[in-house]
Formats: C-alpha cells, sequence, structure tokens
C-alpha cells in the first residue's frame, strides 16, 4: 500500500513539475535583437574588418606604386621664370646697354631621361606584379579571417549547447531530489540520498552559471571579431554535413596537397615574389648601363631698357649622355642585394610550401577523426538517455540507490557535452581543412550576399 501511495505522488509531483517547466520555458521572443547566421557574419565581417581593410590599402599603395613608376617612363614637361631688378641701368661709352634696369625670362622645358638598358620598363612591370601579389595577399587575409568569424561562431553556439546541456541537468536533478525527498517522507529512503542529491544539484547549478557567462563571453568574442555591437542572436546551420568538402576535393590526401599547392594565396604570392626579385636583380644591374636625356626648351626674354643685341625668343633641343665609371662600388653592393634576396624568396616559397603539406595532412587526419568519432558519441548519447530514464524509473520504484541514478546523470551529461565538442568540431575541422586547401572563400562564397 505505501509503494502504490509513493507512486500516486511521484506520478503527481513529475506531472505538476512538468506543466511547470513548460510554462517557464515559452519564454517570449526578445524583440529588436538580430539573428546573424554564418553567411551573415561572414558578409559583416568582409566589410567591418580593420584588418582586412588595412591590406585593402596595400593593395592601393600598390596600384599607386604603379602609378609612380609609370612617371618614370612620360616625359616631364615643366615651367621656369624669373625677374630680376638691378639698382640702376649701365651704358658702356657708345651708348649700349650693358646693364638693363629690370629682366624678366621664362620659358617650357620638355625633359625624358631612359636608360639604355630599359631598367624603367622593367620596374614597371615589377610594379604591376606587385598590384597581382597584392590581390593574392589580400584574398589569403580575407580567408584568414573568416577562418576566425567561424571559430567564434562555433564558440558561441558550442557555449550556447554548453547552458542548455546545464538547464537540462539541473532539471534532472531538481526533479530527482524532490523524488528523493518524497521517498524520505514514507521511508523509503534515507536522509543521504536527500543530501547527495543536494550537493548535486549545487554542483550543476555551479556549471549553469559558469555556462551562462562562458555564453556571454563567447557572445563578447565574436561581436568583437565580426565589428557588431549590442545585443543580437545566432541562427544555427541546420545542415552538420553542409561543409564537407566537394568531391573533387576529397578524394586523397594526395589530391588535397595538389589542391593547396594551386590554389593558396600565399604560395601564388610568394611565386611572385620570387619572379619579382629576379627581376629585380636585372633592374640593379642596369645601373651599370649609361642614361640618355633628351630635352627641348622654349624660352623668352625681355630687358627694361632693352639691348640692341637682346636675344628675345628661343627654341632648342639636347641630347646628353651620362655614364657614371665609378661610384664607390653602389652598383655592386645593389647587385648583390638583389641576388640575396632572390635566393631568401626561393627558400621562403619552398618552406613555405612545406608548411602548407603539413597543415593540408593534419587538417585531413582531424577531419576524419571528428566523422569517425562524431557517429559513436552520437550513438552514446542515446544509450546514455535511454540508461538515464530506466534507472530514474528504478529509483522511483524503489529498484535503484540514488547513487545509480547520479552515475547515469553524469554519464548522460558527459556524453551530451562530448557529443556537442565533436559536433561542432567536426565542422571547424571541415572549414580547416577548405581553408588549408585555399578553397574556403570560394566554398563559402553562396553564403555572403
Amino acid at each position: 500500500m505505501k509503494k502504490i501511495i509513493l507512486i500516486l505522488i511521484v506520478t503527481i509531483m513529475s506531472v505538476q513539475y512538468a506543466y511547470a517547466q513548460s510554462v517557464d520555458n515559452q519564454q517570449p521572443i526578445k524583440e529588436g535583437y538580430p539573428v546573424y547566421s554564418l553567411g551573415d557574419l561572414y558578409r559583416i565581417a568582409l566589410e567591418r574588418s580593420e584588418r582586412i581593410k588595412i591590406t585593402e590599402e596595400d593593395l592601393y599603395i600598390a596600384e599607386r606604386g604603379k602609378d609612380k613608376t609609370l612617371s618614370t617612363l612620360l616625359p616631364k614637361l615643366s615651367a621656369f621664370g624669373s625677374y630680376t631688378r638691378y639698382t640702376e641701368d649701365k651704358l658702356s661709352s657708345s651708348g649700349s646697354i650693358i646693364q638693363p634696369e629690370g629682366s624678366l625670362s621664362w620659358g617650357l622645358r620638355l625633359d625624358q631621361t631612359l636608360s639604355l638598358s630599359g631598367r624603367e620598363i622593367t620596374a614597371f612591370k615589377i610594379s604591376k606584379e606587385n598590384i597581382e601579389k597584392a590581390g593574392y595577399d589580400l584574398y589569403a587575409v580575407r580567408e584568414g579571417y573568416l577562418l576566425d568569424v567561424s571559430l567564434s561562431y562555433y564558440d558561441v553556439l558550442r557555449a550556447r549547447r554548453s547552458l542548455e546541456i546545464a538547464d537540462a541537468n539541473v532539471e534532472r536533478l531538481i526533479k530527482h531530489r524532490d523524488a528523493a525527498k518524497v521517498r524520505l517522507r514514507v521511508g523509503e529512503v534515507t536522509k543521504t540520498a536527500v543530501l547527495r542529491a543536494e550537493a548535486e544539484l549545487s554542483g550543476a547549478q555551479s556549471d549553469q552559471i559558469k555556462a551562462k557567462n562562458g555564453l556571454e563571453l563567447s557572445k563578447a568574442v565574436l561581436a568583437r571579431v565580426v565589428g557588431i555591437e549590442g545585443k543580437y542572436e545566432l541562427k544555427e546551420t541546420p545542415d552538420i554535413n553542409q561543409h564537407k568538402m566537394d568531391s573533387k576535393y576529397a578524394d586523397t590526401i594526395w589530391a588535397l596537397k595538389q589542391t593547396a599547392f594551386a590554389e593558396r594565396a600565399e604560395l601564388k604570392a610568394l611565386e611572385l615574389q620570387k619572379k619579382m626579385q629576379e627581376e629585380q636583380i636585372g633592374y640593379a644591374k642596369g645601373a651599370y648601363w649609361p642614361a640618355f636625356s633628351l630635352e627641348g626648351v622654349y624660352s623668352r626674354k625681355d630687358e627694361d631698357p632693352a639691348s640692341a643685341s637682346l636675344n628675345r625668343e628661343s627654341i632648342y633641343g639636347g641630347i646628353r649622355i651620362n655614364f657614371p665609371f665609378f661610384e664607390g662600388g653602389l652598383r655592386k653592393a645593389e647587385v648583390r642585394e638583389a641576388e640575396a634576396r632572390h635566393r631568401q624568396s626561393a627558400l621562403l616559397y619552398e618552406d613555405r610550401k612545406k608548411a602548407v603539406n603539413i597543415e593540408v595532412e593534419n587538417a585531413y587526419l582531424e577531419l576524419m577523426t571528428q566523422e569517425g568519432i562524431t557517429e559513436k558519441f552520437r550513438n552514446q548519447v542515446a544509450y546514455a538517455e535511454d540508461n538515464y530514464k530506466a534507472v530514474s524509473r528504478q529509483f522511483e520504484f524503489g529498484l535503484a540507490n540514488s547513487i545509480d541514478v547520479m552515475d547515469a546523470n553524469t554519464l548522460l551529461v558527459t556524453s551530451e557535452r562530448q557529443m556537442s565538442d565533436a559536433q561542432y568540431n567536426y565542422q571547424l575541422s571541415a572549414l580547416r581543412l577548405k581553408r588549408a586547401t585555399g578553397v574556403l572563400l570560394k566554398t563559402v562564397g553562396g553564403y555572403i550576399k
């Protein structure tokens, strides 16, 4: 009879508690808070990121560098003028003017100087290649920044899921504590069961507070990375498999490495830098060649009073060749420096290529690992949920003790947390692999409206 009464009491309390929780969980939607998807965050980050804007300025500077080198290939047109005022005019014994009272001269000059080696053309070519290199640098910065945004985005989702797990844990422990109190009143358990339940509940509430603060911190970090202000919410991408690699990129590690060597913007930039440094050697050697200059001048002169021999207007042209024979070893030092920079750029390229090789392999193996363990953790969560429900029912009927319930609950919480970590780590691993192979910006382009 006592067991029947106990079952009725527990059933009534469970129904009341479930109804109260359903009412409490029906929280009103926070109006006015913007909701961002991962694609929205990508778009906002690309628009507002200071790091990207700095690199865009580097591209702009490179474009202006081309304008500067182009100016050396074009002739220079300049104007000149001068006015001289003397204290007095002077005359010769024959009455001709030696010194006028005032003299005014002005004119136009057209100049063009080129090296016979064509080093100005080489410099212009290098400047165009530098623009292309700056474009690759900008692409690499954008890809890296999108990966940073993704990391922060999934950190928020992970923290939000941790809070949900903590909330569910507190709810289960409250229910278990209340059930233990009921059984204590009817003499089914000792007070130690209630004390154990209270202790576990206090620990769960502490974890709940930590989870709340962790969520707020991760949201603040994401807001800083993306450049958003105020309160906001995130919309989780529903399909966990959306970030899987395309079939043409997901064959073998070898294929992925070849894709990385062909697509990574950093490697393209270093390859261009190596080519530019090789051309810089030719530019430095061009200083051994003479410089060829052309000039054309129009000048006019007026004097007051004017002398009889005054030449008021002149038009003339000139050709000059300047060939420095000795400059203290400057040209030789510049050539040796250019050769050293070329060797250095070749070594940087090979070093970066090896680093990309390891990066791709590490990202691929990490993706395979996360893909394998995610399904296992999903099964573990299902088993842990069934186990907790069974043990809880056994506790209600007196077939299990409080320690059994606590063990089952701990297993469930641990499984849920491992499953959450594995789920988000899998998606991040897929993004890291795309970043490692240099296709991240291409594959997420559809998210950026």
